[in-house]
């Protein structure tokens, strides 16, 4: 019998596609209370997950409005469409257009106040408690002097992140 003839033995997917500009969206209420002006909508879909969890790729949007978000994961999220102005918790402001990207800490605040509908594409992990960060990061490390390095790993790497400019980095 063939994995495409019984689902129970398929293999599981290694790849998901989705077009998150045309993804279908679902209400995704911000807490009344978050919110300091105006009326916004929020909207999301989550496009997949990670096999054991920890990271999902989400598409969401919102209407224009001014509130507070508190980040409970670490999120990495890429302005597809609008834009929005981003005041950290140290009263600096930023604003986010089309291709820009953004690393969010978890445990971290902001203000967003979003003056032209938004959609953006964000990535979310659940952090490790610290002992199983530690063993994990170890582990990696011993397996890549012992063998090889996986197939396909650190191909996007290009060197140490530069965390020390703050500044908007546009592309060409």
């Amino acid at each position: 019998m063939t994995a495409e003839a019984d689902p129970e033995i398929a293999v599981p997917r290694s790849v998901d596609f989705a077009v998150p500009a045309e993804a279908e969206l679902l209400p995704a209420p911000i807490p009344a209370h978050w919110i300091v002006e105006g009326a916004p909508q929020a909207s999301s879909k989550r496009l997949a997950t990670s096999v054991d969890g920890t990271t999902s790729v989400i598409v969401w949007s919102c209407t224009p409005g001014r509130f507070h978000w508190h980040y409970d994961v670490d999120e990495i999220l890429h302005i597809i469409s609008g834009e929005v102005f981003v005041t950290d918790e140290k009263g600096q402001s930023r604003r986010l257009g089309p291709g820009d990207v953004v690393f969010f800490h978890g445990g971290s605040s902001s203000l967003w106040h979003v003056t032209e509908e938004i959609k953006k594409l964000a990535i979310c992990r659940h952090n490790l408690p610290w002992p199983l960060g530690f063993a994990l990061r170890v582990w990696r490390k011993l397996a890549g002097i012992l063998s090889r390095p996986a197939h396909g790993a650190a191909v996007l790497e290009s060197g140490p992140a530069l965390a020390s400019d703050p500044q908007r980095v546009t592309a060409a």
